[in-house]
């Protein structure tokens, strides 16, 4: 008999060329949706990988390759087909960017990290997010060059290929490591000198950027991950994994939404440190 929940020990279909079970804790058929169309879309996204894809520029100046629009449309028709009530919200074929107070919608970005995809460096992943009533409920990062994916579902816990992730307990900034995304992007919204405070006040830092500082900070290899002048796709499912790593996800006022394009997020221990700063 067919339910809406699965078992321990359950396999999601190996179509990105990488195998894992899911975590032992009951979890829904949406979550066993949304891994297995994201390996499907890394997959797909592998078979353009390193070719010397073309790339075109966005509206706003942003990339964009085939294998982006091929991804998205996967996994639209994916949700499509097992829940056509939902709504979706994507980067490549749009959807309404407002805050969804009632409902239930999709919130897809193909390939996070496009920049990096077209010139071949593994650092990209599919991110999907459920977001119901307002609150992220499910998140899934894949990166099928590195055969990783990382998913969280509200009340189950974070994983990382099957294995329980928790963020560190550190919890002095000084001993902190830092990671950011495009220095640009803090330069271009005033944060410059708050920026280099957080520099002067840590022990280490990397521009890891893209979906890779979030993952350190999931898996407790760093404290703190600053993110700004993105949209809701690139940190809707961050917010799900870190929150259920045992970590904090804010923006940069202290709310907690995903709609004001910045973020950061911490093991907690830290944040409020790291944000002071930042809000000053």
């Amino acid at each position: 008999m067919v339910t809406d929940r699965h078992r321990e020990g359950d396999s999601v279909p190996d179509t990105s060329g990488f195998k894992f079970c899911l975590p032992k804790a009951n979890v829904s058929k949406e979550i066993v949706f949304a891994l297995d169309v994201c390996q499907r879309a890394g997959a797909l996204a592998m078979e353009h990988f390193d070719r010397s894809i073309a790339v075109e520029e966005k509206s706003d100046g942003s990339p964009v390759t085939l294998a982006d629009k091929k991804c998205e449309r996967l996994i639209r028709e994916s949700i499509a087909a097992k829940f056509p009530e939902d709504a979706i919200l994507g980067e490549e074929e749009g959807g309404d960017e407002a805050p969804l107070p009632k409902g239930r919608r999709w919130i897809i970005d193909p390939i996070d990290g496009t920049y990096n995809y077209a010139r071949a460096i593994p650092i990209f992943s599919t991110l999907l997010a459920l977001e119901k009533d307002g609150e992220i409920t499910l998140g899934v990062v894949c990166n099928p060059a590195w055969q990783e994916i990382f998913w969280a579902e509200k009340g189950c816990g974070a994983f990382r290929n099957g294995k329980r992730i928790n963020v560190s307990d550190i919890s002095e900034m000084k001993n902190s490591q830092f990671n950011f995304g495009a220095l640009s992007r803090v330069q271009a919204l005033g944060l410059w000198d708050a920026f280099t405070e957080l520099v002067s006040k840590t022990v280490r830092q990397r521009g890891l950027g893209d979906y890779l500082g979030f993952a350190h900070v999931f898996e407790g290899k760093a404290e703190a991950h600053l993110e700004v002048g993105v949209k809701v796709w690139d940190l809707a499912a961050m917010k799900i994994i870190v929150e259920e790593a045992g970590g904090q996800y804010s923006d940069l006022e202290g709310g907690k939404s995903v709609y004001t394009g910045s973020c950061l997020v911490s093991n907690g221990l830290v944040h409020e440190q790291f944000l002071g700063i930042l809000k000053r």
